[in-house]
């Protein structure tokens, strides 16, 4: 969706089968190819309203997306091999929709709905994929970056990511129809509907007692979602919902104006009936306590603490993906000591500080700076992150005892 969808993000940067799954589209044929499926759901996605700038080139970039702390431009994502994708394997899209990483494996920006575009199927990305390489390729350099200090710096996303973002394909529920969870993988994955229908807070997320609730878009209104009587779809039909979605108006209720109405144009408009429908169905579900719907997780708030602490304590040396630097810095990913059963070798390194050893560099002690329950939260971030498995069970008195016994 176009026009400031995500003007309140702080960091800017499918026919149901048997048993319910949303891989497939409703609309599909036998004779569809690969490309046209992707045609289709790069449609759903509405990802030409953002990739193209004012009188521009579909998908060459440009288009500016404002943040208040900044902006971003999106970039070109023709087949151009120079200033667009042209370049890219299809592990390196999917990775961008699916992970949130660039080509680079940097993180990317929110401004890139990827929190939604992950619930995806590999299947469908690399169907879109496959469109986009047929895209007629155009010569556009675009300098995407133009947030303020320190949100220029991608390696500040990883608290929001820690919030806000868990990777992986939506889930079909059994226990639905087969319509209603593929209006779920439509409207909450590519569709990104609560992107604008929804409330965020100061950092960009999305409030979550108040998903599809409404929200105030740069002047526009993006209206409840919920079947909300008063405010929301509580007196409208699955039919109404669905032919709204299709047309953008609906005789005696109201007609899609301002962003709305570009998404009905560029997106909407072009989707079957049987997934308008879905899509519909899905809506109608969505309680006024819209915290219910699915698959939005509620952050941990001791690992947000932890990520931030991380952040402003250790990524220097250890790198935000707990890489480390190789001969100078220990990786933290994969380190035995770090995922071992008993946490004291973390608890050690953190209060103690170790010596420039081995062709290492030193690690500063942090006890005159950190307060027990700070290293607990860091030491639980780390045994619980870059695929690390072990159990966050580090408490403040943990690090309290170590502190009063090497005082």
């Amino acid at each position: 969706m176009k026009i400031g969808i995500f003007s309140a993000i702080l960091f800017a940067s499918w026919s149901i089968g048997t048993q319910a799954d949303p891989q497939q589209t409703l609309q599909q044929t036998p004779q569809q190819t690969q490309v046209q499926r992707g045609e289709y759901l790069a449609r759903a996605g509405d990802c030409v309203s953002c990739h193209t700038a004012q009188g521009a080139a579909p998908y060459a970039g440009g288009y500016r997306l404002n943040t208040p702390f900044g902006f971003m431009l999106a970039p070109n994502i023709t087949p151009d091999p120079d200033t667009g994708i042209g370049r890219w394997s299809a592990d390196d899209f999917y990775r961008a929709m699916h992970d949130g990483l660039n080509k680079k494996g940097q993180y990317m920006y929110p401004a890139m709905p990827f929190d939604f575009y992950s619930k995806a199927t590999r299947e469908d990305i690399d169907a879109i994929f496959a469109y986009l390489r047929t895209v007629k390729p155009v010569r556009n350099e675009v300098a995407v970056n133009h947030m303020d200090f320190p949100f220029d710096l991608r390696s500040t996303m990883v608290v929001w990511r820690e919030l806000y973002f868990k990777e992986g394909a939506l889930k079909p529920d059994q226990g639905k129809t087969p319509a209603w969870n593929r209006g779920a993988y439509l409207v909450e994955g590519l569709g990104h509907c609560s992107g604008c229908h929804s409330p965020r807070n100061l950092i960009g997320g999305i409030e979550k007692s108040k998903d599809f609730k409404g929200a105030v878009i740069d002047g526009w209104f993006a209206p409840d979602l919920t079947t909300d009587i008063v405010t929301g779809l509580g007196t409208w039909t699955v039919d109404e919902i669905a032919a709204y979605l299709k047309t953008g108006a609906i005789k005696g209720k109201t007609t899609a104006f301002g962003p709305m109405a570009e998404v009905v144009q560029n997106s909407l408009s072009y989707l079957s009936d049987d997934d308008l429908r879905a899509m519909a169905e899905y809506l109608k579900s969505i309680p006024p306590d819209s915290a219910l719907r699915t698959g939005r997780q509620r952050p941990d708030s001791a690992r947000a603490r932890g990520a931030a602490l991380y952040m402003g304590y250790c990524s220097g040396c250890h790198q935000d993906t707990g890489a480390g630097i190789a001969g100078v810095f220990t990786p933290l990913a994969g380190n035995a000591s770090i995922i071992a059963p008993d946490p004291g070798n973390i608890l050690q390194a953190v209060l103690l500080g170790i010596p420039a050893q081995f062709g290492h560099g030193a690690m500063p002690s942090f006890a005159a700076q950190l307060d027990d329950q700070q290293i607990a939260d860091i030491a639980n971030y780390v045994r619980s992150s870059w695929g690390n498995t072990a159990a966050p069970n580090v408490t403040a008195a943990m690090a309290g005892k170590l502190r009063t016994q090497t005082h």
